[in-house]
């Protein structure tokens, strides 16, 4: 194991490096979040006004009044820059579909260290085009390049399993989930207060961007300063093998001996993204239906969820093995469909959030944490960018499917077959699953090294 060759202070301070880099990466990702509502219909006064009509975002709005048409029910012309924005969120899913393996088998060739600095070129080089994009076109060339770029979270899973055993590898992913909910608590709403302030009037949102793409050199230097290679192979070369227990601790590796299938751990990334990434994207649309939310209400429900989610992250999904924390998770947003396909009051709405805040802090987490433990060294990025790859493509369906079906069938309806695809999943991860050989030691012991 790459754990035999790092000392638990060596581990710890890796760990640490990691998870700042991590939240500094984060938080620069989700600023943009609250803004595409504002940034979308900015771009759409300009090219109101500049009256070209054969402009790329015209033909995309042309190509989604298509698709509005095509519903038995009417939907409202409010929507069309939330459906613009599901629909640029499902192409950054796509292009990280096709992205995640060939980042993971480069790491795997080259070494984490190298393939996370080089993601980061391209991470800066999107955000820099977000700077100057004083037009539709160059934002969305933006966001084509942060898509085949984004390597971080995966690489980040990468490196936190090269540096821990099978005790700690639950824990050492949950903290990758926290920087994940912290991030989404704090990331949105400091991208929202520097959207107010105005640097470049050709482009009102130079300022957030600027900030992010501040965060963005930082990280990039701080990984740059202190981050050493954690692949094995890839550190010897580096040191020149002048350590000859590093080399027979890489030889005493024994073969991988897998307890799960990988091909259904990838299944169930796909599935259950599929359908949770079309609820997530129907939940503003169903809140303004029901309760006539704006933008401040649905923010304070999507913080109520990350902040719980945060806090599960903290203790439950750290502290317990991972395949436990899948099947909360699953059974969790089984419950949450059926219960958001009935919602009457907003009593019952934040009972069906909580549910939900249970499954964002358990299942990609525990799913990702059982898919690294059937990698061996030589294979780990690669088949952790292929799970990776799953769960995207799945997160670039669901919106539009989910959306199909919620205003074709109603709310009822979707919801329904949304949680009935859940108890599917359910069977998936109870039925297919096992616990993988030292997941289920008690994490008492794996917490103490954090």
């Amino acid at each position: 194991m790459a754990i035999a060759m790092i000392s638990p202070k060596e581990r710890k301070r890796i760990l640490s490096v990691l998870f700042i880099s991590l939240l500094l990466d984060l938080i620069s990702f989700t600023f943009i979040l609250p803004l595409f509502p504002k940034l979308l219909e900015f771009y759409r006064s300009l090219e109101t006004a500049s009256e070209n009509s054969n402009s790329v975002l015209n033909r995309v709005f042309a190509y989604l009044n298509t698709y509005k048409n095509s519903f038995a029910r009417p939907i409202s012309d409010r929507y069309d820059i939330v459906l613009l924005g599901g629909a640029l969120g499902s192409l950054f899913s796509f292009l990280q579909a096709i992205a995640s393996p060939i980042i993971g088998r480069l790491s795997d060739k080259h070494g984490r260290r190298t393939a996370l600095l080089w993601s980061m070129t391209g991470n800066i080089l999107s955000v820099a085009l977000w700077v100057a994009a004083v037009d539709f076109r160059t934002f969305l060339a933006s966001r084509i390049v942060g898509g085949l770029s984004e390597g971080n979270v995966q690489l980040a899973m990468a490196i936190a399993t090269d540096v821990s055993d099978e005790s700690s590898r639950g824990s050492t992913m949950a903290m990758v989930g926290v920087c994940f909910s912290v991030a989404f608590t704090l990331g949105p709403a400091l991208g929202a207060a520097l959207s107010n302030v105005t640097t470049v009037s050709a482009n009102p949102f130079a300022t957030a961007a600027g900030f992010s793409l501040f965060l963005l050199i930082v990280e990039t230097l701080f990984l740059y300063l202190y981050l050493p290679e954690t692949l094995p192979r890839a550190s010897q070369s580096s040191q020149n093998r002048n350590a000859s227990t590093k080399s027979t601790a890489v030889q005493a590796i024994p073969p991988r001996v897998r307890t799960n299938n990988l091909l259904t751990l990838n299944f169930t990334h796909f599935v259950f993204l599929l359908i949770f990434s079309g609820m997530e994207f129907s939940l503003p649309f169903m809140t303004y239906d029901l309760f006539a939310y704006d933008s401040t209400q649905s923010g304070r429900l999507l913080g109520f969820i990350g902040l719980t989610a945060s806090l599960l992250q903290g203790s439950f999904t750290r502290r317990s093995p991972p395949l436990r924390v899948v099947q909360t998770g699953v059974v969790s947003c089984a419950v949450s469909f059926f219960l958001l396909g009935r919602v009457q009051t907003q009593g019952m709405l934040y009972a069906a959030a909580a549910l939900l805040a249970v499954t964002s802090a358990t299942v990609v987490t525990g799913l990702t944490s059982l898919a690294s433990f059937e990698a061996g060294i030589k294979e780990r990025g690669g088949k952790l960018g292929n799970h990776r790859s799953w769960g995207q493509a799945g997160r670039a369906i669901g919106p539009v499917v989910f959306c199909t079906l919620y205003w074709w069938a109603g709310r009822s309806i979707a919801y329904t077959i949304g949680g009935t695809g859940m108890l599917g999943v359910c069977m998936l991860v109870f039925g297919g699953l096992r616990p993988p050989p030292g997941a289920e030691r008690k994490a008492t012991k794996a917490t103490k090294g954090m």
